[in-house]
């Protein structure tokens, strides 16, 4: 499955047609080269849950939770800066993966070995366009 993303005016109804898509996961590993758009996507799957409040990269606090109207956790979780693994488990990562929360995962090839099996890994590639092309898998 391949969703498409011309321009940010794309990004609400990309969103909704990826979590359409999830088939029920709850952990989303995101893929992609630097600027590629994944924190800017994150946000947007975050806004179709209904996230409230203002939505950052975590990429300095390595943990950011959103809230949504109803009161439900978003986890946006970026493992740029790790350094080892220890450190993600230091962070309690399995507490959040088993809180049967969203998660969203950014460079989860730098812990690619304790991602949970049966998370939806999405591809995102830029083409000579700028147009973001998220495969799933």
């Amino acid at each position: 499955m391949k969703i498409i993303i011309k321009d940010k005016r794309h990004l609400p109804s990309a969103a909704k047609r990826l979590l359409d898509h999830s088939g029920g996961k709850k952990i989303f590993a995101f893929y992609g080269s630097l600027g590629a758009g994944k924190t800017t996507i994150i946000k947007a799957i975050c806004k179709a849950l209904g996230a409230t409040g203002i939505m950052t990269s975590p990429s300095f606090t390595l943990v950011n939770e959103y809230k949504t109207a109803m009161g439900e956790a978003l986890y946006h979780i970026d493992f740029y800066r790790i350094k080892n693994q220890n450190e993600v488990f230091d962070i309690g990562i399995e507490e959040y993966f088993s809180s049967g929360s969203f998660c969203f995962l950014e460079w989860p090839e730098l812990v690619e070995d304790i991602i949970p099996p049966g998370a939806l890994k999405i591809r995102i590639t830029v083409d000579k366009n700028e147009k973001r092309i998220l495969g799933l898998s």
